[in-house]
């Protein structure tokens, strides 16, 4: 992963883009390309990229360009089948003057034109020039692991990997979207192509953009989907489980493709563990892994971890994280994430990263998206057992199920089965609903919506209306097991997961992160086959346990999904906090900035100096808040301090390439 920016003027006879504004817009990603900048004006555009070099260390800077230099591409990111795809070129007639991955998109668009994104198997948010046709080609990829951001301002484009290399660039005054905002505080992030900053828009994953003559098109090239009911591939569960280990094991392979070491990522659940073992049977090489520990009981899967360094042999580092870490670093994780937060859980990323890059590795592979490829969340189970609930309203199982589904908690009676009890209730009378899995989970955290400002409850939008632009064409026939995945990775996975809590936290410190179980063969591969196979009763990813249970320790495999989180509120409490956290919960702040009634967030306050244990819409409502006025003090309030963000001082240097 890298990082990359341009400029292009929409309109003829405009003064061409200088070098000083692509220098300009590309030192904001210092942190995203620490081994090198390049920029390239060449007449009605520009483009620019800071470089992370792990393909071809001495030949593969960019901007990149065909044999004539009549098309210019920027990348960032990796296309993984660049072997593969770089002999069937040359095949072709095609000659490489790098070893780069970069290098075979520039001829694929000679021999497909606008289709050759069909070839890529990879992460990546490309823009490529043709100089004849004057056209600007903007891709992004298929769910959303590169970011991509655009924005129009009279008649120049913008686009960038973060927004903050936009924002210098720009004359308009930074303002918030309140919408996006009024998204966040339901779905965790803005609902693409929406984002925090008004005019500044994101390319959706699985989208193209195409600038020709003025005019701009966004099409979709490839989307999550689903077969028609009943047309799923009815092979015996041992074959499929046999063809998902096959394509899991390639994945991994092709993801090892580096000219620098490769890591690991190792939470000690299923499938972290699995993508190390993976590793392990491909690779005889030593593997380095990594992980994060706590010292709060509750968080901490070190056990889990040891088991599996020791099961599998590998170099292993594990780097805990204290309260006093999430505080102190909490302000710097919201300066690179570009959104309010409503979990500390980004920070130790971040933090890990960091001690990942300290150990000499810019690249790791994790687990990420198994969940929502294969059915681990419990969001799942919640709603197969709600889907029990609304058809059998008078079932004496109800109490036995939730017993099942939350083992942990003592539901004989009182608080706890109440609580649930309405939990489990909303929506229950509309089983049908496309939102019908998602429902409780968005309606707790939408309380936060309670400590809006007047000005803000003008924004608020009832219903779920605002995610019903994600849905495709027949959403409404899919399995409502399917439709729960969907919802799942077009929200939280790829606004949250994939972006605040991945590629930023990872980037922040110059690390790539690499994701097998995103690979488009398997989440196709898996979308074909029935939901039972995903979940068996209430066991999770059962098709995944049965492919790779062969390799992991009994207890791993088996072992139920702990969904990965970090202390919320308690860092915030002690007496270590920094009194810069303080100083942006102060009322004349938060009316100052407007998104929170003060006297709401007087009293949440009160509540947590009296001690003892907040509830989870407590909990996410102070992150929430907090980060919020973190954000606007940033990136509204005060724009310039994003040059000046102590993470990306440097010579701040770049070449500078003229056509």
């Amino acid at each position: 992963m890298c990082g990359i920016a341009g400029i292009l003027n929409l309109r003829q006879g405009m003064p061409a883009v200088g070098s000083l504004e692509l220098g300009a817009m590309i030192v904001q990603l210092a942190h995203r390309g620490p081994d090198g900048a390049d920029v390239r004006p060449m007449g009605p555009v520009g483009l620019a990229h800071a470089r992370l070099s792990i393909i071809d260390l001495e030949g593969g800077k960019q901007p990149l360009a065909n044999e004539d230099g009549s098309i210019w591409v920027v990348l960032n990111g990796e296309i993984f089948n660049f072997p593969e795809l770089r002999q069937q070129l040359k095949s072709a007639g095609h000659s490489f003057r790098t070893e780069s991955d970069t290098e075979v998109i520039v001829h694929l668009y000679e021999d497909h034109g606008e289709e050759f994104v069909h070839q890529l198997n990879g992460q990546f948010a490309i823009a490529l020039w043709d100089s004849v046709k004057e056209k600007l080609i903007l891709v992004r990829d298929r769910v959303g692991i590169a970011p991509l951001f655009y924005s129009q301002e009279g008649d120049r484009l913008f686009f960038a990997s973060e927004i903050k290399a936009i924002q210098p660039v720009q004359k308009r005054i930074s303002r918030a979207n309140p919408a996006a905002l009024e998204q966040v505080m339901t779905y965790w992030a803005p609902i693409s192509p929406n984002t925090m900053f008004e005019g500044i828009h994101e390319l959706p994953p699985g989208h193209t953009m195409t600038i020709e003559n003025g005019n701009k098109s966004i099409r979709r090239y490839w989307d999550w989907s689903y077969p028609p009911d009943g047309i799923y591939d009815h092979r015996d569960e041992d074959e499929l489980a046999e063809e998902l280990r096959s394509l899991l094991a390639d994945a991994v392979r092709i993801r090892l493709r580096s000219d620098v070491p490769v890591g690991a990522y190792l939470s000690g659940g299923l499938d972290s563990s699995a993508i190390a073992a993976l590793i392990r049977q491909a690779d005889s090489a030593p593997l380095k892994t990594f992980s994060i520990g706590f010292d709060q009981e509750g968080y901490d899967e070190s056990d889990y971890q040891t088991e599996m360094v020791s099961h599998l042999g590998t170099q292993h580092r594990s780097f805990r994280c204290g309260l006093s870490d999430i505080a102190e670093s909490f302000s710097d994780t919201v300066w690179h994430a570009e959104s309010p937060l409503l979990r500390t859980a980004p920070t130790p990323m971040k933090l890990l990263s960091g001690h990942v890059r300290g150990e000499g590795y810019k690249v790791v592979l994790t687990g990420e998206g198994a969940d929502e490829v294969l059915g681990g969340y419990d969001i799942f189970k919640e709603a197969k057992i709600r889907q029990f609930w609304a058809r059998n309203p008078d079932s004496k199982f109800r109490p036995a199920l939730l017993k099942r589904l939350y083992p942990y908690l003592n539901i004989a009676g009182g608080q706890s089965l109440a609580y649930l009890k309405q939990f489990f209730g909303r929506g229950l009378h509309e089983p049908d609903s496309p939102w019908f899995s998602h429902v409780p989970r968005w309606t707790t955290t939408e309380a936060i919506k309670g400590f809006f400002s007047e000005r803000m409850q003008e924004h608020a939008v009832s219903g779920y209306e605002s995610a019903r632009s994600l849905l495709p064409a027949g959403f409404e026939r899919w399995h409502w097991f399917e439709k729960a995945q969907y919802l799942e990775s077009k929200t939280l996975m790829a606004g949250y997961l994939l972006c605040s809590q991945g590629d930023r936290m990872l980037m922040a410190n110059g690390v790539e992160g690499r994701y097998p179980f995103l690979d488009h063969r398997i989440i196709e591969f898996a979308n074909r086959i029935h939901p039972r196979l995903k979940m068996r009763g209430l066991t999770e990813k059962y098709l995944l346990k049965k492919a790779v249970g062969r390799y992991l320790p009994k207890r791993i495999a088996q072992r139920t999904k702990q969904p990965y989180r970090a202390p919320e509120s308690a860092p915030f409490l002690s007496g270590q906090t920094p009194e810069f956290i303080h100083e942006m919960m102060k009322p004349e702040k938060l009316r100052d900035y407007g998104y929170f009634d003060p006297a709401r967030v007087a009293m949440l306050q009160r509540k947590m100096a009296r001690g003892g244990t907040l509830g989870y819409k407590d909990n996410m409502a102070f992150v929430g808040i907090l980060s919020t006025q973190l954000w606007h003090q940033f990136f509204i309030e005060n724009a310039a301090m994003a040059s000046e963000h102590p993470n990306l001082q440097g010579s701040g240097e770049y070449n500078v390439h003229r056509a």
